[in-house]
């Protein structure tokens, strides 16, 4: 597993070879493993202002600067990132916030004089106009002065190898002059120091990382100018391999550590070691030897979660949930206190709420997954949680069913049905459903509560539902045909007294309502125009009836009831030609006669 120091030096080597992307990438896996180490922000920062994005190296000083307020650098990468954003007034603030702390730190003497030069100095002041004794498109930079820019000494203060030619008087003089006449370049061409600030500044150089630029390259001799300009020419096309150990990476950032801040890092690069040796123990399922190895990283440096999330996934894999929850929830905590990143804080709540599934508590289970998705959005997690709130709801209306409560829901309901109080029968019909849904009694008597209050669509559908759980259920049938009968699809009802007819030939009320139907249809001469054209276009509306009338067979009788009569009649002898003219009769479709 790569660490986050060593993710931290492959990010500092991008961006020493110009790879500013790539550096950002392996800064932000730094802090994905350790967001409590403020190095790693504040490299990411130097990488964003390098890169030209100077709010998110804001954002990243900021978040530094609020782990590590005494780290002086913090200050400096504020400062630079609001001189980007060309910030000046807020710029300046940052760097005197920085200077009341460390006064002799030289990256912040020279960054403030370059904001406040940057703010006195005109609009266009040294970029137009040309160069003196050249034209205003002439010299080596096409009439522009890249040594003229406001920020230069801020980028070179940012800059881990241009930092320490700050202290250099001879060549801080030679700075001066360039940026008053670009083309005095030509006299110091043989100074390497002097290259390197062209290269940075023409390649957009907004300062480096914070603890692995590594020596500057030593100097070729001032005669041997071809070396110089080629050694220029590759710097920015490979990165300085001779890069310190991690131990001297930040030799620069503890020098204005007190005796605890020293020893509170040194626990911190420990810590780290001593979590990579308990992540070996549980890849090898040692999991009371990773256990322990964690306790100890935790004990280090109990600001980062990382170890407790840890914990965690060992909890977590020898099935001990309410340890894991434990953990987790004190992960987050941790997290919540030290800034650690939204991602790693909702992983942890979703192990949680891994860890309440399965305990079987599905409740605590989907808030824990919702909290998550607040802290750190995922695609997956989202599945999860829509997954678990199915589940949850059928587990609540599993949980939710009891016989007895039906029963007494029920009674209240007939009770209440009696006194035609049919609202307050259909209010305890249905919580009597609710407790005992697969009683189909029960949906029968809310059917006819529901018919009592005009809700006829859904009085059919509690009816069917009946008939779904009890198909030899007479009393439905009779009640699902007198529904139809009202809802004027008449081919359905003469359909559903047979049904209970075939269960049940002696049963009166569907014996009954089937003479009825049957009547009604006979009687169909006797309707108004408009009666005929209703049911008709109730029929119409009836799926089975437009199979029917697209059916070839069917076509062809009904055009020979015209054309063929005795060949109708032949068909008509069939029981599946026969039923289906008589529900076009019963749906009004056709009329006879």
């Amino acid at each position: 597993m790569t660490t986050a120091e060593e993710f931290k030096a492959k990010g500092n080597a991008a961006l020493q070879a110009g790879n500013t992307t790539e550096a950002i990438q392996f800064y932000t896996k730094a802090i994905d493993v350790d967001g409590a180490n403020h190095v790693y922000f504040s490299n990411r920062s130097a990488a964003y202002l390098k890169k030209g994005d100077a709010n998110n190296a804001l954002a990243d000083a900021e978040s530094c600067l609020a782990l590590n307020p005494n780290f002086a650098k913090a200050y400096s990468r504020k400062g630079a990132a609001l001189h980007g954003c060309k910030r000046y007034n807020d710029s300046i603030v940052a760097y005197e916030e920085g200077l009341a702390k460390f006064p002799n730190d030289k990256g912040l003497q020279s960054g403030l004089a370059e904001v406040k030069k940057s703010k006195d100095r005109p609009m266009g002041g040294g970029m137009g106009g040309g160069m003196p004794g050249m034209g205003g498109g002439g010299g080596p930079f096409g009439g522009m002065n890249p040594f003229a820019g406001g920020d230069l000494i801020a980028r070179m203060a940012m800059d881990p190898k241009l930092r320490t030619y700050l202290n250099d008087a001879d060549f801080m003089q030679k700075i001066q002059q360039l940026q008053k006449d670009p083309n005095a370049l030509m006299g110091m061409i043989g100074d390497p120091r002097i290259m390197e600030v062209l290269s940075s500044v023409i390649g957009g150089g907004r300062g480096g990382p914070d603890d692995d630029g590594g020596p500057p390259p030593p100097a070729p001799p001032a005669a041997d100018t071809k070396a110089a300009e080629s050694k220029v020419e590759s710097k920015e096309k490979t990165p300085d391999v001779e890069m310190k150990d991690a131990e001297e990476d930040e030799e620069d950032d503890m020098g204005d550590m007190t005796p605890e801040e020293l020893k509170k890092h040194q626990d911190k690069k420990e810590s780290v070691k001593v979590k990579a040796q308990g992540n070996a123990l549980y890849k090898k399922k040692d999991f009371e030897g990773a256990l322990a190895a964690y306790d100890k990283a935790i004990a280090l440096d109990p600001t980062n979660m990382t170890f407790l999330s840890n914990k965690a996934a060992v909890y977590f894999t020898t099935k001990k949930w309410d340890e894991c929850i434990e953990a987790c929830e004190e992960a987050v905590e941790v997290g919540k206190a030290n800034l650690a990143p939204f991602a790693d804080r909702g992983k942890a709540l979703t192990r949680c709420g891994k860890a309440w599934h399965k305990k079987g508590d599905f409740t605590k289970a989907v808030e824990t997954l919702k909290n998550a998705q607040l802290e750190c959005f995922d695609k997956e997690t989202q599945r999860l949680l829509k997954t678990w709130e199915l589940e949850k709801k059928k587990k609540d209306m599993a949980d939710y069913q009891d016989d007895a409560k039906a029963e007494e829901a029920k009674q209240k309901g007939n009770d209440h049905f009696r006194a035609k109080e049919w609202a307050k029968a259909v209010e305890c019909y249905e919580e009597a459903v609710k407790r005992a849904p697969k009683n189909a009694p029960i949906r029968n008597n809310l059917s006819a509560a529901l018919c009592k209050i005009m809700d006829f669509n859904g009085a059919k559908r509690q009816i069917e539902e009946a008939l779904a759980l009890d198909p030899q259920y007479v009393k439905a049938y009779a009640r699902k045909g007198d529904i139809e009968v009202v809802m004027k699809e008449n081919h359905k009802a003469m359909e559903s007294y047979r049904k209970g007819l075939e269960i049940d030939p002696s049963n009166a009320s569907c014996r009954e309502g089937l003479q009825k139907v049957t009547a009604m249809v006979n009687s169909s001469g006797a309707m108004s125009e408009e009666e005929r054209k209703e049911r008709a276009e109730h029929a119409m509306a009836d799926p089975e009836i437009q199979s029917i009338l697209q059916d070839p067979v069917i076509r062809q009788v009904l055009q020979d009831f015209n054309e063929n009569p005795n060949a109708a009649q032949a068909a008509m002898r069939d029981f599946s030609v026969r039923s289906k003219i008589e529900k076009l009769i019963a749906g009004g479709i056709l009329q006879m006669g």
